[in-house]
């Protein structure tokens, strides 16, 4: 847990959390590691049986600690190398989803400085980095912008600029091959960190109060996202939904492979409202763990 992204925060909140859930599900020794560069030479000590990967965004999630982990030969958690480089980076992702027939809006890729200099789609848009997750660094262009989006300066130099997807928020959680529910994400403004992480950020209606067709198409979209992108273990895929447009109102967002595990997060929500508990759901994420993911 922990590590140096920008998501180090969650993360620790994410394995504390693990951490504890595994000791009251009992059966399992727990050591918490705050994964730093020093990480191969701590888990070569350690010798674990297996690695909760409680990682988000860059480094944790997105390959690089999957490859650490297959050349030690330890069993792991979560997605592979391959599935999470992919599912890390938004656009080759998008690629993936969009080759599979599923539904995401048009997006590019563009240099930061360009997105200052002037729009690069028609407003409305979202400017988000390509590889970072939870939220971190969106901008929302609203179609009355009077100009382009003045990105903080720690914005990567490569951003993506995808088309505003309106309506409502809804994700889905896959567990292996199952997906397990849908659940509608209500806040008063946009999804950002804040009403991810923070207590009342956000309100979450499980299962979603939506007609049949729309929940059984997130449920099939997220089991396809998972697939297409080669996911092992847990991932979720969360969606927007324009009510006005029925069926066709609806598009995937994004699948993320190291959903958070903290209080207030959507994953173990779920779990629990098809009657995993939160014990039981990290021993089976560690039960699953393995090499060549």
């Amino acid at each position: 847990m922990g590590g140096p992204s920008a998501e180090r925060e969650v993360s620790l909140s994410s394995g504390k959390a693990c951490a504890a859930a595994l000791r009251e599900h009992g059966g399992y020794t727990v050591i918490e590691v705050d994964a730093g560069r020093d990480l191969s030479a701590v888990l070569t000590e350690i010798k674990p049986d297996a690695v909760l990967n409680c990682l988000h965004g860059r480094w944790g999630e997105d390959g690089s600690v999957q490859g650490l982990l297959e050349w030690l030969g330890i069993p792991y958690t979560h997605s592979g190398i391959l599935a999470s480089a992919l599912a890390m980076d938004k656009q080759r992702s998008k690629d993936v989803f969009r080759a599979h027939g599923l539904p995401v809006v048009e997006s590019v890729l563009a240099a930061a400085a360009d997105v200052r200099a002037g729009h690069v789609m028609a407003p409305p848009y979202v400017v988000k980095p390509n590889n970072e997750g939870s939220s971190v660094g969106v901008y929302l262009v609203q179609e009355a912008a009077n100009g382009p989006p003045q990105l903080d300066a720690d914005m990567p130099d490569e951003v993506m600029v995808e088309t505003f997807a309106p309506g409502r928020e809804m994700t889905t959680t896959v567990m292996g091959d199952r997906a397990l529910t849908v659940t509608d994400i209500i806040t008063t403004g946009w999804y950002d960190y804040d009403a991810k992480y923070k207590e009342g950020g956000s309100s979450h209606v499980v299962p979603a109060d939506i007609p049949q067709e729309i929940f059984d198409l997130c449920m099939e979209y997220a089991l396809k996202a998972h697939h297409a992108l080669g996911c092992r273990g847990i991932s979720r895929t969360d969606f927007r939904w324009d009510e006005s447009r029925g069926a066709a109102g609806l598009i995937l967002l994004e699948t993320n492979t190291q959903p958070g595990m903290t209080a207030t997060s959507l994953t173990p929500e779920q779990g629990q409202a098809v009657g995993i508990s939160f014990p039981d759901l990290c021993a089976w994420m560690v039960e699953d763990a393995s090499c060549g993911r």
